[in-house]
């Protein structure tokens, strides 16, 4: 059987697979398991089981579960709510100022959670009702907390680098370097679009009350002292990795440490909310390691079989320069967030295109910053965007899934428009990385 009749083959035999309702992981497991003996037979299976070994050797992979138990504290720790509060009493005199703190809110989050569920149902439980009962239009304060709740895709510590730098074999002290501009270029589109729009639009927005006006100086130079211990976790995390302190992993166990003590300084430090937080943390980080399992076989299959050549060779051969490969990759990967989440579409492209971008002379840490602002494009994109999924569950009655779609098309917008100015002008991404301690 020719290589091209097979790679539409495992394209099929995996659609199928997957309309079954077998969840992701599994799928892509058996069908590599299925390929693998129908190609080399029984000793094929020696290459599934090895892909899956490799895998579980390799020390940066331990970064994972750490930086999701770090997330889990956090979520329980109050920050979401001090850090809310500070915003807006900093924020509250624009028009849209609970708005505009949802985005500074998220974007500070980020920089300590890198989840981006915990950001979403947290702002949705805190600063929704807080919108809606000041009569904010529906439509912005469902699309502020969707679109600002996936920063935390972008801005460092990001699960997504981590993935992405272990699948890719990138450094993810330079991809978390190259995310935070981009990052803090979208946070600052949205905070701009909200301004511009509730001016356009005051009823949008109704003016913050008297009372929220008349805080002094002293008090919210106050609140700024909730935001400490946030602040020294961040750095802890992110300068240890910037100025070359400590590996990931390493940095990752700091985090921790620095999560389970701003716990206890905000007297929320229990048993029984450390382990609900590490169950949350075993269930999050089992579900990815299995995703990882599985795509990692499947495409050590496809490979075997010379179907990943295949492709680098057709893509590098297109008569559309190497800027159009870079374009198509990124509407492909678009297409498929509609309907595959992150980690899949990852682990079953990045083998693929990540050589392939090299081999025409781009950088794999600008790509890694390409595939997380595409993979925030995902998290919003209906049919299936899990921002909107995430954002349901806690919202009041009366609010329906269409409603929260509709919310975010403009920030669907700006993160289009983000991604290709970071396509057109690639330093806006590696301008931090090349600062970087080595």
């Amino acid at each position: 059987m020719s290589i091209e009749l097979l790679s539409l083959l495992f394209v099929a035999v995996f659609a199928a697979v997957l309309l079954t309702g077998l969840p992701l992981a599994f799928a892509t497991g058996a069908v590599a398991v299925v390929f693998a003996l129908g190609l080399f037979g029984w000793p094929g299976l020696t290459l599934v089981v090895s892909r899956v070994f490799t895998l579980m050797g390799n020390y940066v992979l331990v970064s994972v579960p750490l930086f999701v138990f770090m997330a889990c504290v956090l979520e329980r720790a109050g920050i979401a709510e001090a850090i809310f509060r500070a915003a807006y009493v900093w924020a509250g005199r624009m028009r849209g100022g609970l708005a505009v703190a949802v985005i500074i809110s998220c974007a500070l989050m980020a920089t300590m959670v890198g989840v981006i569920g915990a950001e979403i149902v947290t702002m949705g439980v805190v600063a929704l009702p807080a919108m809606l009962s000041r009569g904010y239009k529906k439509e912005l304060a469902l699309g502020c907390i969707c679109a600002g709740g996936g920063l935390a895709t972008l801005i460092p510590p990001s699960v997504v680098f981590i993935m992405y730098g272990v699948t890719a074999g990138v450094s993810i002290g330079e991809l978390y370097a190259a995310g935070v501009v981009p990052g803090l270029m979208l946070a600052a589109m949205y905070i701009a679009y909200i301004l511009i729009r509730c001016h356009q639009r005051p009823d949008w927005a109704p003016a913050a009350s008297e009372a929220e006006l008349a805080i002094s100086l002293r008090e919210k130079i106050g609140l700024l002292r909730e935001l400490i211990v946030p602040a020294l976790v961040a750095f802890g995390v992110l300068g240890s990795l910037y100025f070359g302190w400590a590996t990931p992993t390493e940095a990752a166990g700091v985090g921790v440490l620095g999560a389970v003590l701003a716990m206890w300084w905000n007297g929320k430090l229990t048993w029984a909310k450390l382990r609900l937080a590490a169950e949350d943390t075993a269930k999050v980080t089992v579900m990815l390691y299995w995703l990882f399992f599985g795509s990692s076989a499947l495409i050590g299959v496809y490979t075997l079989a010379g179907g990943t050549k295949l492709v680098q060779d057709v893509m590098t051969a297109l008569p559309i320069g190497p800027i159009g490969v870079v374009i198509m990759i990124q509407v492909i990967w678009i297409v498929l967030g509609c309907f595959i989440d992150w980690i899949g579409i990852l682990l079953l492209t990045a083998p693929i295109f990540v050589p392939v971008v090299v081999a025409l002379g781009f950088d794999p840490v600008w790509m890694g910053v390409l595939f997380c602002m595409n993979m925030q494009i995902s998290y919003i994109s209906p049919p299936f965007g899990p921002a909107a999924f995430y954002l349901k569950g806690v919202t009041p009655a009366g609010i329906s899934l269409s409603d929260i779609f509709r919310s975010v098309w403009p920030y669907l917008g700006l993160q289009i428009v983000a991604l290709g100015l970071v396509i057109a002008f690639p330093q806006i991404a590696l301008w931090l990385p090349g600062t970087m301690a080595k």
